[in-house]
């Protein structure tokens, strides 16, 4: 375990502890969205209060992107430093406590590092979380990633309907971000308290500041960038697509955003156990398959349900992509944290990329087109999908690992 990043225990958990932290994780992750959730939807409010154009709220955006990026290859070495439990409760409570910072900026100038240090927290807690859930999934010796995003997912749709009923009701970003803040600070504490309290050893090094990550992450990061492309596309332009190039009204369209988040949230909970029945392997293929053939009805759709049918096997397909990215990094090599933050990095590019590279081949050519593009890049689930498959490192304590597709491909 030499440089890991992903300190261990002395004592294996209990059985007990092991659900306890199971659950305590998937809080967390439920917290992490809901700050999401909550400050996407006064992201109006925040360009009018800071005076500043379309143009300048999409620079500012890019911002969390690059925080984000820049400080991920931080979270091992602070794992390292102070365990995995405290560091996670620090990194969560500076994450929830971030969201007020963009809607304190009087102007673009202070808004970009705001949202540079909201993005870095995020990024930082991310992969602790993403650690810790690997950790987890190991000792328990079933997979339970995919359902640690279903509630990362859930916890979006949860804050998102709270800054929808603040942003209706009229309320400053500012009282609403600042007690978002301070309830989903204390919810994350209290959250912490239960995951598992992970040490590393006094004879292990600490991993370096920044690294590149190994090469399998590259690997497997690209078939997350092809998920994450493709859930860009489904979330940030189905309700243009069903308007523009179908005619429906903004109501139908405004639906089918909200249906293809609510598909992929209840594909990644109940995804565990399509897992551990058909392993990671054959459960991206099979994802992809359904999310090519979502893409297709999109672009062949002429009527409105057609089109939405297509984007709810899209979000089916993908689900899952991610949190087996992920699990897949954790397990690829000897610094677990690197190589997930390396997979992170490149999701993250991802879905800083997808929207602007949907919007520029539609102008130039046709948002339909823009969907070929998502439809080829779901492709590319079936044919890398045999990346993921990582062997499996021991549980502590002589507990078998996720084994997944050792055993089914």
């Amino acid at each position: 375990m030499a440089g890991t990043g992903v300190p261990h225990s002395v004592l294996p958990p209990s059985n007990s502890e092991l659900r306890r932290a199971r659950w305590a994780v998937a809080l967390v992750f439920l917290v992490h969205g809901s700050v999401t959730g909550n400050f996407a939807t006064r992201i109006p409010w925040i360009q009018d209060h800071t005076g500043i154009s379309a143009g300048q709220l999409g620079l500012a955006l890019a911002f969390p992107a690059i925080g984000a990026s820049l400080a991920m290859p931080l979270a091992g070495r602070i794992s390292h430093r102070f365990g995995a439990r405290s560091a996670l409760r620090g990194l969560l409570a500076l994450w929830t406590l971030s969201l007020l910072l963009p809607a304190l900026s009087p102007g673009l100038y202070a808004l970009c590092p705001a949202l540079l240090v909201y993005g870095a927290t995020s990024g930082m807690s991310d992969v602790a979380m993403n650690a810790l859930g690997v950790e987890t999934e190991d000792r328990l010796g079933k997979p339970i990633m995919s359902g640690l995003h279903g509630m990362w997912s859930a916890g979006t749709l949860l804050g998102s309907a709270a800054g929808t009923v603040a942003a209706h009701a009229e309320w400053d970003a500012r009282l609403h971000l600042a007690g978002a803040a301070l309830v989903l600070t204390l919810l994350g504490a209290l959250a912490c308290r239960g995951v598992l309290d992970l040490r590393s050893a006094p004879e292990e090094h600490p991993p370096p500041r920044f690294a590149l990550p190994p090469k399998s992450a590259l690997l497997i990061g690209a078939i997350g960038f092809c998920a994450v492309f493709a859930e860009g596309a489904g979330l940030d332009w189905s309700a243009v697509y069903l308007r523009d190039e179908l005619g429906t009204d903004a109501g139908l369209a405004a639906a089918s955003t909200t249906a293809f988040a609510c598909t992929m949230t209840v594909a990644r909970l109940a995804g565990d156990k399509v897992v551990a029945r058909f392993g990671a392997v054959h459960t991206v293929r099979a994802g992809g398959v359904l999310a090519a053939a979502g893409g297709l009805l999109i672009v062949l759709a002429r009527h409105p349900a057609m089109a939405m049918g297509g984007f709810g096997l899209m979000g089916l397909g993908i689900a899952v992509v991610v949190p087996l990215a992920f699990a897949a990094a954790g397990r690829s090599g000897p610094a677990p944290s690197q190589a997930i933050a390396g997979v992170a990095t490149i999701t993250y590019t991802s879905g800083l990329i997808a929207p602007s590279a949907i919007g520029g081949i539609a102008q130039a050519t046709s948002l339909t087109m823009s969907f070929v593009l998502a439809t080829t890049l779901a492709c590319g689930l079936v044919v890398g999908a045999r990346v993921l498959r990582m062997p499996s490192r021991t549980a502590s304590g002589g507990a078998p690992a996720v084994t997944g597709d050792l055993e089914r491909s």
